[in-house]
């Protein structure tokens, strides 16, 4: 007999509408960062990581797995981290907040079953030693005092991006998204002469849609994946005899 595959991953019908306010809110954080006020700006970036973390709560019922409560500790660290950089002078702590959160999503993926055909590192993931092998070159001598810490968080986040793109689809895209919010942030921290003027949306944006493309890619994952196992197994094949055709 087959089981109800939602019953067994506890993931609720069309989980995606949950995700809807946070959406909202992302959209209306990308509109104050540029038309004010600052309160509004530091306000709505509070919310986003609890929003998001409700939005997977809701979607998975009891009992959760572990997959779950890591991408809630994943989200923990980012929305400690959101908080602290809105502050001047909170670099380090925020930084150190934000390698937390990836290590936490390192461990998340590493618990995810690889989809099936799939490498746990596919090989156009080595594009991620390229990048971090570059970010070092253009930025460590500016780096000065942070060049271990932000080194540091530069492997981690390399590591949790090519990790994610084994999971594939959105979480490997929600990973290389967060490459791209951290370069082009790191890009307007450090680089001397540096000027972008689109650099806040694109930070944000990009950072945005990773966090939401991740946390709906696992939960995605957790959907699926009962539904896979669920399938009957095919017969075992009859050893074939020597006078067989």
């Amino acid at each position: 007999m087959i089981v109800d595959s939602r019953k067994r991953c506890h993931v609720t019908d069309h989980p995606l509408r949950l995700f809807v306010p946070y959406l909202a809110l992302s959209l209306l954080q990308l509109v104050v960062l540029y038309s004010g006020p600052g309160w509004a700006v530091t306000t709505s970036k509070a919310m986003l990581m609890p929003l998001l973390g409700a939005a997977v709560l809701l979607a998975v019922r009891r009992p959760r797995p572990s997959p779950v409560w890591l991408l809630i500790a994943a989200l923990a660290g980012s929305w400690v981290g959101d908080v602290l950089l809105s502050f001047p002078g909170w670099f380090v702590p925020g930084l150190l907040a934000f390698l937390v959160a990836h290590v936490a999503f390192i461990v998340l993926f590493l618990r995810l079953p690889v989809p099936v055909g799939r490498r746990r590192l596919p090989t156009w993931t080595l594009v991620y030693v390229a990048w971090y092998v570059a970010f070092l070159a253009l930025l460590g001598a500016h780096l000065g005092a942070l060049l271990v810490p932000v080194a540091v968080y530069g492997a981690v986040l390399a590591t949790m991006a090519a990790l994610a793109a084994g999971r594939g689809g959105l979480i490997a895209l929600g990973g290389a998204f967060f490459v791209v919010s951290d370069s082009v942030l790191a890009l307007g921290r450090f680089l001397p002469g540096y000027e972008f003027a689109l650099h806040d949306l694109v930070v944000m944006s990009t950072y945005l849609a990773a966090q939401g493309l991740i946390a709906l890619g696992v939960v995605a994952g957790l959907r699926a994946a009962p539904a896979a196992s669920a399938q009957p197994s095919p017969a075992p094949s009859r050893r074939v005899g020597a006078t067989d055709r």
